[in-house]
């Protein structure tokens, strides 16, 4: 009787967060005039693939575009940028075979394309729009007849307090006023659409989650092996969300149905998490690519430490500055529901206080508040009556957060924004020199896609502090208790990596800050030579010195993994883009950007890619470098394919870390009512005590 109520009352929440999310202005899909000028295509087929593996995702999206008019037109399709998420392959079928795209700077790319449109040859071009989108246009999609393309693209997959967490972004955030004014987007796949995600796991795994997609079939199919997949064709069939196990039919359905089958609309985030088994230990994981013994080669370097930061008993101080403004509309309903939660969880000894921004800030609480049942309940009512509205003042928000400072107690700024700032002070300088003023850290939420994560994690790394990005589609609950489990616990600071023995350099990132409860570590960059290396972590924790050290051999010649060379490539440009949007765009940095972008094919705010019938790459006098670089890791992914999880941990004979790692888990299971879900309901439940025992 106690384990039904409870499953009910989770299937409650499920449902609740679902009502709680909202609808967004614009999604995915395929643009078309606002005022009518030209007749929509249709989105007739979507497949997406990922593989996870190693320490990084792969997602291959193939898409195919219908004219089902009398007269050839030009197909434009946007979706949003995925987080740090690398480009690294555009392949349109011309004359029904695949062609892959070049790397050029922009405004060449561009220029070719519409020279190419114009004399009514086949072209594809796929382009960065800042931080907010990528479009990918398709030129002709002749009269009666389908286009097919690929795109491909890289990213990180660190694995936080033993949860990992994809994103396939589907929402887009609403923040392009320019954009939105002139393209309305078609979010419908007309006919077949699919999403397939292949986990491989050296570590165990003991769960699988996909919230709000009660149609998702979850099955493990080895040892650390695990799929999970989504299809319109069946709608209609059995579900699972979690682990295998049937959905709740109370679940938000994922597809629906209509006459002549289902059809999937792209305006909600896929999310895919997964949860290590509790207990793993510390570790140290290597990942290289270096095909030439006699050359430079690549790593990718995880340290995941111990959980050896002990717990803070002393009261804080809390300031959430919370982003009310009209580019919120969607998103704020997902931020009051976090923050009324974040309210619940702070200790009796805490104070808080809110502000609230749009095109000016003002704050509500009227200074400090004790953080009692009573005001928790009161302020998040009062947070949750509030309706987005008018423009961005960031740097005001953060301006009213900061004062009022005490020295003598511990603060922290909670910041709720999708960081578009439009009014007021907007230099991204600016707002590094004020967030500097004060010793405090800036722990950020990233709402929604199409965020300024670059300005937003420009702040934290300032500060010291961390970054969280949540989707519509998020376990919001999940969400808050990794932030919880960092903020309550002491921190490492002033982070730095020595590695001996065998040479590196160019590592990414080069200021590494802080680490927090369960962050794990990544570094790319550059090494010579092979052998044996001494590395060695060192920080401080509450101003006392902290070392971890270890010690593994670098390989003399791998190949399975070239992907590195663009991981590493696309996070060093990133570097550079942030150095300049703090102090300024500099041509020398511009230009080092753009290299890096042209060498390793990459889809940047300065370089595109673009696709010619192979006669017209010729004619152009354009090499086909990124075609031998597709081809180079199409076949080591088709090797690796071949086995099953590969061990990538190196320190197992000089552990870095005695400790366990640290992990929500409370034990193994796949349940719908298992260790995360049984946290995350616990929190509900006390929230839910503490407001009716002051009611």
């Amino acid at each position: 009787m106690i384990r039904k109520s409870r499953l009910g009352m989770w299937r409650m929440l499920i449902l609740l967060l679902g009502m709680l999310a909202g609808t967004m202005v614009q999604a995915a899909g395929l643009l078309t005039p606002v005022d009518g000028s030209k007749p929509p295509l249709d989105l007739r087929e979507q497949h997406v693939k990922v593989v996870i593996e190693d320490g990084f995702a792969v997602t291959t999206v193939e898409q195919v575009f219908h004219n089902p008019h009398d007269k050839d037109l030009e197909a434009i399709y946007s979706f949003p940028v995925p987080e740090h998420g690398a480009v690294g392959e555009f392949t349109l079928w011309i004359d029904g075979k695949p062609v892959t795209g070049e790397v050029l700077e922009k405004q060449q790319a561009r220029q070719l394309y519409e020279q190419e449109k114009k004399a009514g040859r086949d072209a594809g071009l796929t382009e960065k729009d800042s931080y907010k989108t990528f479009d990918i246009s398709v030129a002709p999609v002749r009269a009666g007849q389908d286009t097919r393309i690929r795109l491909v693209y890289l990213q990180a997959a660190a694995v936080d307090t033993g949860i990992g967490r994809y994103v396939y972004p589907l929402e887009e955030g609403g923040v392009d006023e320019q954009k939105l004014a002139f393209w309305t987007a078609n979010p419908k796949v007309s006919g077949s659409f699919s999403f397939n995600l292949h986990l491989k796991s050296s570590y165990p795994v003991d769960g699988i989650r996909v919230p709000n997609q009660g149609a998702a079939q979850v099955s493990q199919i080895g040892p650390g092996e695990w799929k999970v997949s989504l299809s319109s064709q069946g709608a209609t069939g059995p579900a699972a969300s979690e682990s295998g196990k049937p959905a709740s039919a109370s679940a938000p359905a994922a597809f629906n149905p209509q006459s002549g089958g289902a059809a999937f609309s792209l305006d909600k985030d896929l999310v895919v998490y997964w949860r290590h088994k509790a207990g793993l230990p510390g570790s140290v994981d290597l990942v290289t690519y270096k095909p030439d013994a006699a050359k430079r080669g690549t790593f990718m370097l995880t340290v995941t430490p111990g959980d050896d930061l002990k717990p803070i008993t002393e009261g804080s101080d809390w300031i959430f500055v919370l982003d009310m403004s009209g580019s919120m509309t969607g998103k704020y309903a997902t931020l009051a529901d976090g923050v009324q939660r974040s309210l619940g969880k702070l200790r009796p000894n805490d104070r808080f206080r809110i502000v609230l921004f749009n095109d000016r800030a003002t704050e509500l609480t009227g200074g400090y508040v004790n953080a009692t049942p009573e005001m928790v309940k009161r302020y998040s009512a009062e947070v949750a009556a509030v309706r987005p509205s008018s423009g961005t003042n960031l740097f005001a928000g953060l301006q009213v957060g900061m004062d009022a400072l005490e020295a003598d107690r511990t603060s922290a700024i909670v910041l709720v924004t999708d960081g578009v700032a439009n009014v007021g002070e907007t230099a991204q300088r600016k707002f590094i020199e004020l967030i500097q003023k004060k010793d405090v850290r800036l722990f950020t939420f990233i709402m929604g896609n199409s965020a300024n994560r670059p300005l937003l994690e420009a702040l934290t790394r300032a500060s010291n502090g961390f970054a969280i990005s949540i989707s519509n589609s998020d376990d919001i609950v999940g969400q808050l208790l990794t932030a919880v489990s960092k903020v309550s616990h002491e921190a490492l600071h002033g982070v730095q990596v020595k590695i001996n023995g065998v040479k590196t350099d160019d590592l990414t990132p080069a200021q590494i800050g802080s680490l927090y409860r369960g962050q794990q570590l990544v570094l790319i960059g550059h090494y010579w030579g092979d052998g044996p290396a001494k590395v060695e972590l060192t920080g401080r924790v509450s101003g006392n010195p902290k070392t971890y050290r270890t010690e593994f051999a670098f390989p003399a010649k791998t190949a399975q993994h070239p992907e590195l060379e663009r991981l590493w490539a696309y996070a060093s440009i990133e570097a550079l883009q942030a150095e300049m949007a703090d102090f300024g765009e500099k041509a020398d940095l511009k230009r080092a950007a753009t290299d890096l972008a042209l060498e390793y094919s990459l889809v940047t705010d300065y370089t595109s890619m673009l696709v010619l019938r192979e006669e017209q790459f010729a004619a152009n006098k354009i090499e086909r470098r990124n075609q031998a670089r597709v081809a180079a890791e199409d076949a080591a992914r088709q090797q690796r394919a071949q086995g099953g999880p590969v061990s990538r941990r190196v320190d197992t004979q000089q552990p870095i870390s005695q400790a366990p790692r640290a992990s929500h888990s409370g034990g193994s299971g796949g349940g719908a009512l298992d260790g995360w879900n049984v946290a995350a309901l616990l929190a509900l439940l006390v929230l839910s005590l503490r407001l009716r025992r002051a009611a």
